[in-house]
């Protein structure tokens, strides 16, 4: 005796061995024994043999019209399988008839919903309708996943994902069947999405698809400026004094938003007084106004080479930019300087200047640079104040303990890209033009910290200690610089927490109440969020340098290139602030100079593939 059976929600067939009532030892004709419920079985059977009995049933169950047995069925009232087989067939059913139905009314749950062994009840029409709706959508997204996987896979990019290929790239619906074909086709061909994607034409720019997927995650509602932040009013200051000083200030070409000048003014017995002038927007946009939320949500300007997001809009750049042939408010710091270059008295002011000239490194460069610096023709603009404004800064670098610095000797790099073409330059962190800046912020942001410490007027400061670095409302040594604490002060059109730091220090010169506190909420929500935001503006500037380098690899055609050892197997590439790791490299010494062949380049990626070629000698 064979009996039919259900397990687990499929039906097998086997021969009895042992009978035992409630349950039953029986073998699968593969010859595989099990224990069954007896309350498992649904037929027994002799005939036909054991081998041929689920086939012959599966041929007839394939032949039975499901829509046919759900009209056959009386609506509303549980039937027995055996029942409709024999309305059905005509004639009371033989085992393997019995047995198809069973499996037809099993396999089509949205005619019959189960109700016990053997028992079924027909779907009621309503709901039958919406199933065989749904059964239906699922057929046609299935066919148009296959079509659209064929496509993709064949290097075609379908209709329907052109208006969607931002949302594909950026931010997917990963329950869409346009990102369930996407997906697929990339497994079968081996390829990320911006790899499968740009092989169908759908990434027309490597750059663009770089800066949208930033814009995306940081800027979502886009870079333009609300309606209400472009016709704030700006105070324009007229009570100030206007200083009688000459400023000029030093910046690369492509500086729009200047924030600081300096002046030199003779004084007596061979001393001077050097003024330090930043430009100050916190005098005319308020803490909590339109523009100054916009303000504090972007926290800084981001940079990348040959763009650039502000902080601030275009017209209040332009109000508050230290522009030449210009009158502009600013919060200036004089330092009376004697004929030794050391600092006798500080003094800060509010007050208006006229910017004589803005100078460019490309211009200054020229005739201020080590080998010039004392023997530049006085004719050039401002070489006089220059030369009093390089010894005082090497002064400056001494009481910081920092003359000897390593990382005066470091090489920055600047980007100038102008059609898609790109050059990169390096500079030399300590040349005079880089020294005279940076020792004259460090001074600034250094004594302004320590005034506003000494006020009791809460700051945002920035410390280091341990080779660590960190932002707090509470002054503490910047073992980097040398300094007892550094409060950003120096660029409040390019970071939020120096216009924060501004407005403290306007209320510190006119005798006011400050405008934070050190428990602000506001203040330190502003830490934590341009902390936040500053260190990724920073990866997204570095991660845009490195693709820049690959586009001017393959601009200029470098096949090898020559590189430095950092450690192991990273290198960094000459003349670029490239780093990369070359698996061939052999285990060589930090800081050797080796020949690499560049084999492969990934825009998307912001990758490349080179081996080592050769050793280079020192």
């Amino acid at each position: 005796m064979n009996v039919f059976y259900e397990e687990s929600g499929s039906f097998k067939v086997g021969a009895i061995l042992a009978d035992n009532n409630t349950s039953l030892q029986v073998e699968a004709p593969h010859g595989k024994r099990s224990k069954i419920k007896a309350a498992a079985v649904l037929i027994r059977f002799e005939t036909p043999a054991l081998s041929e009995f689920m086939d012959q049933a599966q041929q007839i169950s394939d032949e039975l019209d499901p829509d046919f047995l759900w009209e056959c069925c009386t609506q509303d009232i549980e039937f027995d399988s055996t029942a409709l087989a024999t309305e059905y067939f005509g004639h009371a059913p033989n085992p393997v008839e019995a047995a198809a139905t069973l499996m037809l009314l099993h396999s089509a749950p949205i005619y019959f919903h189960k109700k016990g062994k053997g028992h079924y009840k027909a779907a009621p029409p309503d709901a039958l309708k919406a199933a065989l709706a749904g059964q239906e959508k699922k057929r046609l997204q299935a066919e148009l996943k296959s079509r659209y996987i064929e496509q993709l896979c064949n290097s075609i990019l379908p209709e329907e994902f052109k208006p969607i290929v931002p949302n594909l790239l950026y931010r997917p619906e990963k329950n869409s069947i346009e990102w369930k074909a996407l997906e697929e086709a990339c497994a079968q061909m081996k390829l990320s999405v911006p790899a499968l994607l740009d092989k169908c034409g759908a990434i027309p720019s490597s750059h663009d698809y770089h800066f949208n997927q930033f814009l995306w995650a940081y800027f979502p509602d886009g870079v333009d400026f609300d309606i209400a932040d472009l016709q704030q009013p700006l105070d324009e200051q007229e009570d100030l004094p206007l200083a009688e000083v000459s400023a000029f200030s030093i910046d690369d070409a492509t500086t729009t938003e200047i924030d600081d000048a300096f002046s030199i003014t003779p004084l007596k017995l061979g001393s001077f007084r050097i003024g330090i002038h930043i430009a100050a927007p916190a005098l005319g946009i308020e803490a909590g106004t339109s523009l100054d939320k916009t303000a504090s949500s972007r926290l800084s300007t981001v940079y990348i080479p040959g763009k650039k997001i502000t902080m601030l809009p275009e017209h209040a750049i332009r109000h508050y930019t230290l522009e030449e042939d210009r009158i502009c408010p600013v919060i200036s710091l004089y330092l009376d300087v004697a004929d030794d270059y050391s600092v006798t008295h500080t003094e800060s002011r509010i007050e208006k200047i006229k910017i004589t000239e803005n100078l460019r490194h490309e211009t200054l460069e020229v005739y201020f640079n080590e080998n010039t610096i004392n023997s530049a023709d006085a004719s050039y603009p401002f070489i006089e104040e220059l030369r009093l404004l390089w010894r005082f800064a090497c002064k400056m670098e001494a009481l910081r303990g920092k003359a000897n610095d390593t990382n005066n000797n470091k090489v920055d790099y600047s980007f100038e890209v102008v059609h898609d073409h790109v050059t990169i330059k390096e500079r030399r962190r300590g040349s005079p033009i880089d020294k005279v800046v940076s020792e004259l912020m460090i001074f600034a942001n250094a004594e302004w910290g320590k005034q506003l410490a000494q006020a009791n007027i809460a700051a945002i400061y920035r410390s280091q200690g341990n080779g660590k670095v960190k932002m707090s409302t509470s002054p503490a040594p910047h073992q980097g610089l040398g300094v007892s604490q550094y409060a950003w002060t120096s660029s409040p059109l390019r970071r939020y927490v120096d216009m924060i730091n501004q407005r403290q220090l306007i209320a510190m010169i006119r005798n006011d109440a400050p405008p934070y506190t050190r428990e602000s909420d506001d203040l330190v929500i502003a830490l934590r969020d341009f902390e936040l935001a500053y260190g990724i503006y920073g990866d997204f500037q570095r991660a845009m340098e490195q693709y820049w380098c690959l586009r001017w690899l393959l601009q200029e055609n470098v096949q090898t290139i020559q590189a430095q050892i950092i450690r192991e197997n990273l290198v960094k590439f000459e003349h670029m602030p490239f780093f990369t790791r070359i698996p061939s490299l052999p285990n060589l010494e930090p800081d050797s100079y080796v020949r690499l062949e560049i084999e492969y380049i990934d825009l998307l990626d912001r990758t490349l593939r080179a081996k080592f070629v050769e050793k280079l000698e020192s």
